[in-house]
């Protein structure tokens, strides 16, 4: 997806949102009927709506073709049954003679015409039935209809919900894109087609269109749809379209949706798996192959997915550039007559086939070309060497030109977007911005490209453990955040943030009211906290389990997983089996994936007391004996000054009499095992662990020394804590920390008025 996708809000702007452009906020209240109601009604789920999240839940009847075949429930989310040994085909191996069990294959010719910014495609789509029953009615999405007008669901939502996208690009008079069919043949004999809105979308939206065949397609049979269509590209406005001769086309050919089988994400029977385009969602299709012949004008550049075969064919004033690439999903390409001379590379890496690296450029953004291809290479490396592999030839990255950055930070298979930068400088903001954006829209090539997840109903395992494994990278080769901007260098500050603490400081805390397993597109926080907190719980598993049983574990999930669709069932399994500690892992899975439990636990108060002589009585051989107020408070001048006369040099919190030093800790939130540091003056410490679900605990140490300070979590493994600030205490007063955090968090606040919630 795009750089995240697109809606969030981390340290650097997701998919395509410029580094100068604000923060938008991005919420809505969501209308809720009662799940008692929508199972009266017979409306099924694919997993449990979570016990927490007001989820937004629409009555929607699911649609059954006439052969039967359901679809998807509208707002189904993460899939809490593993798949079965055997989905989509089985693991992977190695052995077999393709990469993927290649499901479509999309033969396309398309023509631009770069003035009025359309396309005229025909397309030879082959499919395969997988299932045990006759195929009467298929599904496709026609993605480019998002943008045809005010009513598409997609801008319904965003008008609704008054949400931003992106970089909030407005849609004026003219600046419109469609995508209209013209014509559907089965074996020469028309096909009938209707739209349809699986998720109760508005009737005028027509991103999800049904083809009745005249031919049912027999268990294991294949049956080939030719399509005509015509796209109007729309002005540069959601991942895809136009800026004068720069084009960003993606989304544009009609795409056959995903019929599951039983035991596959959690289907108990076949179902077609098709939602409509919205806000905050992206994709979820096939693997195939792709053969796509490509018609511009002479003098304009191509990137696309795949391998370029040969040199492109002249004829009329206008030439043709063939691609094919197998084992793919999707299928992308760019356009533009002002591109400079390509930037071409190799790579090489343990296991992969040799790779051609290409960055297409805009004079403007020259200076960008040189960083760009190092990034891309360098997430190559870490990618391969920490997951697994990368499996194709070739990895093509677009940097957009001026005004087009809109359509920066977007991923497709072996073809993304980059950003643009006027300035690059050593630790600034706009060196790392690009950067991580590179990194993370290659990143995407392997959640969203190779392991294919549901991008609708369980963003967290594309936009979520991308994230995660950036900002790993980033860690790994020591990479900070820095915040630099024009402000803090006039007032010679040079915030620097550690990667995973800017994400923390992004992610919801106090109240998170989404699970990460929630759906991209029922969120009441939006998609912007599928990143931020579900990079912060993989860091947090990670900190529990260790960094070597973390790799081993996604390297398994990888390699059972590629070329396949796994869901979050999947991937907890992977996740268990490999790193050893499967109780650690169904923990945070129910806490934090199907649930959303808040995690805030502080040190409450610590005192260190002397124990110095106190008036009352006592049994002195067999005799009560009393001692005073007066004759204790002697008894203790006493004592001191005898032992200030023996130990002249003593530092503080050292005495004649023993310190009694309590720590009390609470809980306002999940129970999560802690672990508390006492530090004593004296340089010793006493560590203790705080494993249970109760709601305090106390501690206490009698030592002959006086306690300095108390510290949960001094190894940082909950960075889901609500407040870090709470979980110390100085037995005196230190202002030091409380000083840190605020300019912290006034460095935060600038950071992020400069910077994209959404790459």
């Amino acid at each position: 997806m795009e750089v995240c996708n697109k809606h969030r809000r981390p340290p650097i702007r997701r998919a395509g949102l410029g580094l100068d452009q604000g923060l938008s906020a991005v919420s809505g209240a969501v209308r809720t009927i009662s799940m008692t109601a929508l199972l009266l009604a017979g409306i099924t789920f694919q997993s449990n709506l979570f016990a927490q999240g007001g989820v937004t839940v629409v009555a929607v009847p699911t649609p059954v073709s006439e052969a039967g075949i359901a679809l998807a429930a509208p707002h189904a989310a993460a899939v809490e049954v593993p798949s079965a040994a055997g989905a989509w085909g089985g693991a992977r191996n190695g052995s077999e003679a393709t990469l993927s069990d290649r499901v479509v294959d999309y033969r396309i010719e398309a023509s631009l015409d770069p003035v009025k910014h359309t396309i005229d495609g025909k397309q030879k789509l082959a499919w395969r039935n997988r299932g045990d029953r006759a195929v009467r009615s298929v599904y496709l999405h026609l993605y480019l209809n998002a943008f045809e007008g005010a009513n598409s669901t997609f801008f319904t939502e965003k008008r609704d919900r008054d949400a931003g996208f992106r970089s909030d690009v407005d849609v004026k008079d003219g600046d419109w894109g469609h995508i209209e069919l013209r014509g559907v043949t089965q074996g020469g004999a028309k096909v009938a087609w209707s739209y349809v809105h699986p998720d109760g979308g508005p009737a005028s939206d027509h991103t999800v269109v049904r083809f009745d065949l005249p031919q049912a397609v027999a268990p294991g049979a294949t049956t080939t749809l030719d399509i005509a269509f015509f796209d109007q590209l729309p002005r540069v406005v959601a991942r895809t379209g136009y800026f004068g001769s720069f084009h960003l086309v993606g989304q544009w050919f009609p795409k056959i949706g995903v019929l599951e089988l039983p035991g596959e994400r959690g289907a108990t029977a076949p179902r077609w798996n098709v939602h409509e385009f919205h806000l905050n969602s992206e994709f979820y299709a096939d693997f195939g192959s792709y053969d796509v012949k490509l018609t511009v004008p002479k003098g304009y550049v191509v990137g696309a997915t795949g391998e370029q075969q040969g040199a492109p064919v002249e004829k009329n004033g206008r030439q043709t550039y063939h691609f094919v690439q197998g084992d793919v999903h999707d299928f992308a390409w760019t356009a533009d007559k002002r591109t400079a001379k390509p930037l071409v590379s190799t790579w090489t890496g343990a296991g992969s086939p040799a790779v051609t690296v290409s960055v297409l450029y805009p004079p403007e953004y020259a200076s960008n070309a040189a960083p760009t291809m190092q990034a891309a290479k360098d997430a190559l490396s870490y990618f391969s060497r920490t997951l697994g592999p990368y499996p194709y030839k070739t990895l093509t990255v677009v940097i957009p030109p001026h005004n087009a950055g809109e359509a920066g930070g977007m991923e497709y298979p072996t073809f993304y977007t980059a950003e643009n930068f006027s300035t690059l400088a050593p630790d600034t903001l706009s060196q790392f911005g690009l950067d991580f954006v590179n990194i993370h829209e290659f990143g995407h090539g392997y959640f969203y490209g190779i392991l294919a997840s549901n991008e609708f109903e369980e963003p967290l395992l594309d936009e979520g453990l991308n994230e995660y494994w950036d900002q790993r990278m980033l860690r790994d080769r020591q990479q900070k955040l820095h915040a630099t901007t024009p402000f803090w260098s006039a007032v010679g500050l040079h915030p620097v943030w550690n990667v995973f603490e800017a994400e923390r400081m992004g992610a919801p805390r106090e109240e998170p009211a989404d699970p990460i397993g929630q759906n991209a597109y029922d969120r009441l926080q939006s998609i912007g906290a599928v990143y931020s907190r579900t990079a912060v719980t993989m860091r947090d598993l990670e900190a529990r389990i260790g960094k070597e049983a973390t790799e081993r574990a996604f390297k398994a999930y990888y390699a059972r997983w590629k070329f396949r669709h796994p869901s979050v069932a999947d991937l907890r399994e992977s996740l268990a089996e490999a790193s050893g500690q499967r109780q650690v892992v169904e923990a945070l899975f129910a806490t934090q994936v199907y649930r959303t439990d808040k995690i805030d636990d502080r040190v409450d108060a610590i005192t260190s007391v002397e124990q110095t002589p106190q008036p009352g009585t006592s049994l002195v051989k067999d005799k009560w004996v009393e001692q005073t107020a007066e004759q204790a408070e002697k008894a203790t001048d006493a004592s001191r000054e005898k032992w200030e006369k023996a130990h002249p040099d003593a530092r503080k919190g050292y005495g004649p009499f023993p310190f009694l030093t309590t720590v009390t800790l609470r809980r306002r939130g999940a129970p999560v095992p802690q672990t508390l540091l006492v530090k004593f003056a004296d340089g010793t410490r006493e560590t203790v662990q705080w494993d249970d679900d109760t709601r305090w605990r106390q501690f206490t140490w009698l030592k002959a020394v006086k306690a300095v300070s108390a510290e949960l979590d001094p190894e940082g493994r909950h960075y889901l804590d609500t407040n870090k600030l709470d979980d110390s205490r100085t037995v005196d007063a230190n202002h030091a920390a409380s000083l840190r955090w605020s300019f912290d968090f006034s460095a935060l606040v600038q950071l992020f008025l400069s910077l994209i919630a959404t790459v």
